[in-house]
Parts: C-alpha cells; structure tokens; sequence
C-alpha cells in the first residue's frame, strides 16, 4: 500500500491537499483530507485494482442519490483515485462492541443495518440477478443519526444471503467474541432482514460457518476459535 504522501507530493490536482487522517487499509490507501478547503475522503487503488475502483464507483453514482452512501465527487481514472464526501460520524463496529451502548441501542443499530442492507438488495436488484455489497463487515459502516454504508470496491452479482451471513460472521467475530449478545444480535438481525424482503434466506448457518473460515486468512491467531465455532454453527445451526 503506497503513503498518499506520494500522490499528494507528484500529482499537481493533489498538492494543496491536508491529511486529516489516515484510514487502516488492506489494499488501498484511503484518507480523509481537506481539498479545495472542503472535507474529503481520497482513496487511492493500487494498480491492480482499477476494476475495483470501477465498482465502486458505479455503486456510488448510482445509488448514493437514493441509499446512504458517500457521494462520488471525482473520478480520477489518470491516477486510479476516487474522491467523495466526508461523513461524520462513528464506526458502527465501535458502537456495538462499546460496553457503553445498551443492548437496546444495539438492538436497534442491527433493525438499522438490516433495514439498510434490505434496500441495498432491492435498489440494485434486476429481475432474478442480485447486487451484493459485499465486505459486509461492521467496520464498512458508520453511524450518524443513521447507518451509512462505505468501500463497495468488492460489490458483485451473488447470493443476498452472502452478505447477511458475513455480517453475522463480522457481528460474531469482533471483540468480545461469540459471547451470548452477539449470537442474540444475529438472530435480530437475521430476522429484519427477511421480514423485510420479498426473498427467502436459506442455508443461513452454512453460509454464516463459511464466512468465519474465511476470516482466517486475515485473523490467523484466532484461527483454532473460528474454526470451533464454525463447525459448531454449521452443525447446530446460529438458533
């Protein structure tokens, strides 16, 4: 992942920038920075990702107009650079594992998150085919007086049950882990969600155990407890 100073110090368009701050990133180089005096959020695409880049961008100018997301403000093909608003809020994976927030405000971020992952599908949806937002993790959203989803790089055609079972894995998998809470928070979230669409979810369980063994490759030392608790979803099912 390249330091932005890089871009900022080369590229003319960039040089009157501040670095606010730097996002964590396992493949761009994403920052909020003050451009023309205004709040920005840069992400910069390593070279092999310019189809990403691509992606992300059609999500974002067609569905922020109507969705919560960021509003794409340039598209910088040159230097595979997207520049959108800057939204002020909390991270939503922060807010849930907070001891501070109540289980009933959790309760009601996860109906939030449900609700906004319901319209997500059924916005992009077209006849049998379904967008998923994919990277469906707690840390891709923030809270304001509502929940805005960010960094659609890995949106794709696919199953809408793949993003309700990696949430869930997310949910489960962050700090404290697998604790009764979240398990509680799954379901409530799980059922949102189907309540809301037209579709049914099948093979939920399965899904959610797949996508905890995914995590290993980014989570190696905690690969002996996702590995316990996937095979114990998959056999027991999340209920």
């Amino acid at each position: 992942m390249k330091d932005i100073k890089e871009l900022i110090e080369n590229v003319d368009r960039y040089k009157k920038a501040t670095i606010q701050k730097r996002f964590d990133s396992n493949k761009n180089t994403v920052a909020y920075i003050l451009l023309d005096g205004k709040p920005r959020i840069l992400k910069w695409y390593a070279p092999g990702f310019k189809r990403n880049m691509e992606t992300e961008y059609d999500i974002l100018n067609r569905g922020s107009s109507k969705l919560n997301l960021p509003i794409p403000i340039e598209k910088d093909m040159e230097n595979n650079v997207i520049i959108m608003n800057y939204i002020i809020g909390e991270n939503l994976c922060d807010v849930i594992n907070d001891s501070k927030t109540t289980t009933n405000e959790k309760q009601g971020l996860i109906i939030l998150l449900a609700e906004w992952f319901s319209r997500f599908h059924r916005y992009f949806k077209k006849r049998d085919k379904y967008q998923i937002r994919g990277d469906s993790i707690l840390r891709n959203f923030i809270f304001t007086d509502r929940i805005w989803g960010v960094d659609f790089e890995e949106s794709r055609i696919g199953k809408p049950v793949e993003d309700i079972a990696s949430m869930c894995a997310s949910i489960l998998s962050t700090d404290p882990m697998f604790i009764d809470e979240k398990f509680d928070l799954c379901k409530i979230f799980i059922k949102s969600y189907a309540e809301s669409v037209r579709w049914h979810l099948t093979n939920v369980s399965d899904e959610i155990a797949y996508a905890l063994l995914e995590r290993i490759q980014w989570r190696p030392k905690q690969e002996d407890i996702l590995r316990r608790y996937s095979k114990k979803i998959r056999e027991q099912g999340i209920y």
